[in-house]
């Protein structure tokens, strides 16, 4: 039998193979990057088309970053929720009711009630809004109490509006029997508007409250009912912040006396030469505009509850870079769920009022430029625009009725 023995190539012959295919590898690597590069430099491609779009790009990044900081109580699942908020999210819009009574359509947005105009403007200017109500996650009941009062509609009268036009609701569409009315939701600025819904236990036991005198002591309800924040726009001076130098004034404060926590400011502090406190509004025979740039001087500015808990004096300080201090007892102040007020603001209760200029001066400069640099952040959050902007005030509130909107229909 033959034995036959193969000849083994030398192993010289393995490196030039190896060496020959690494060779080869590289230089098809160093193809694919140069071709990379061009077209990445091509005049055709989207990335230079224009610097646009690196700025765009750019202003999300802040925006992001601004999103993130420190002012937020969970700012990873506020972002997040946030994002899911702006994909999914739909209210449909009940089209009863004629637009030139009480139905529909703001009544103005100017005011002290401005929020509840903005937010019936804003709504439909909106994505949020869809045409079929199978696929809503929460229902809009579009009744104005703001166009009732002005129109000279008594406490008892709107009342009686309110109670049948929801009932009228009940009976016409299948939507609120689903879960009595957990998944529907109302907005009133005004205090009166609150009070006409009490004709109707399901309004005000199931429904969501969007109000600006959310207090703890009366028949709002925290965590299903959202507050309202009371702007009153449009502002007369741009908005303040980054000017901390200017502000020399400790303390100012400047209004009627229509409360018992306002009387007490008063009487302590308005002769006081550090705290800048009058016990009456600043005469416009003074000057244009007297009683707004003093929110630009000032370090701190003191919000008393008025007839209710809230006050407009409260965006305002925050629109004008002034920290709010807020003195008013079970005021759930807007978005407290999402935002740290503790982080701009001073909130105190109202038997802290005999303390107050010693609890100021204690705050040290440091801590001022803190509160100051944080409330920065937050003044989108307390401003209507239209057509509304992310993160703005009608957001903040789309928001809030987000996180509840979570309800079993039967």
């Amino acid at each position: 039998m033959w034995s036959t023995k193969l000849s083994q190539p030398p192993a010289s012959s393995y490196c030039s193979l190896q060496s020959s295919l690494l060779s080869l590898a590289i230089l098809t690597l160093l193809s694919f990057t140069y071709l990379s590069l061009k077209s990445f430099h091509s005049p055709n491609s989207p990335s230079s088309e224009t610097p646009s779009l690196i700025v765009q790009s750019s202003q999300v990044v802040r925006e992001e970053e601004e999103v993130l900081s420190d002012v937020y109580n969970s700012p990873g699942v506020f972002r997040l929720n946030y994002e899911e908020m702006e994909r999914k999210f739909k209210v449909y819009i009940y089209k009863d009711g004629d637009p030139k009574t009480f139905y529909q359509t703001p009544r103005k947005l100017t005011g002290k009630y401005s929020s509840e105009g903005y937010f019936f403007q804003n709504i439909r200017e909106s994505k949020f809004v869809t045409e079929d109500p199978n696929e809503a996650h929460l229902f809009f009941i579009p009744i104005s109490c703001h166009k009732m009062r002005g129109k000279g509609t008594s406490y008892e009268n709107m009342t009686i509006i309110v109670q049948n036009y929801v009932d009228s609701l009940i009976a016409k569409y299948p939507y609120w029997n689903r879960t009595m009315g957990a998944d529907h939701f109302f907005v009133t600025c005004h205090d009166v508007g609150v009070r006409a819904t009490e004709g109707h236990p399901f309004l005000v036991k199931n429904a969501i409250r969007v109000v600006c005198s959310p207090s703890y002591d009366v028949g709002y309800i925290p965590h299903k009912d959202v507050a309202l924040p009371q702007v009153l726009q449009p502002f007369a001076l741009p908005a303040g912040g980054n000017d901390i130098e200017n502000r020399t004034t400790l303390g100012f404060w400047a209004g009627h006396r229509n409360s018992k926590i306002r009387v007490i400011l008063a009487r302590q502090w308005e002769n006081d030469t550090e705290l800048d406190i009058s016990n009456n509004r600043i005469n416009r025979a003074t000057g244009p505009l007297v009683y707004q740039k003093r929110f630009y001087r000032t370090k701190f500015c003191i919000c008393p509850g008025g007839s209710q808990v809230n006050s407009a004096r409260i965006t305002d300080s925050i629109h004008y870079g002034c920290v709010p201090v807020i003195l008013s007892d079970y005021y759930d102040l807007p978005f407290n769920d999402i935002i740290d007020w503790r982080k701009f603001a001073v909130v105190l209760r109202e038997k802290d009022v005999y303390d107050l200029k010693k609890i100021l001066k204690n705050i040290t400069q440091e801590e001022f430029v803190t509160f100051h640099n944080n409330l920065v952040k937050v003044q989108n959050h307390f401003q209507w625009n239209s057509p509304p902007i992310r993160h703005d005030a009608f957001h903040m509130v789309m928001y809030e009725l987000w996180l509840r909107h979570h309800v079993i229909k039967y």
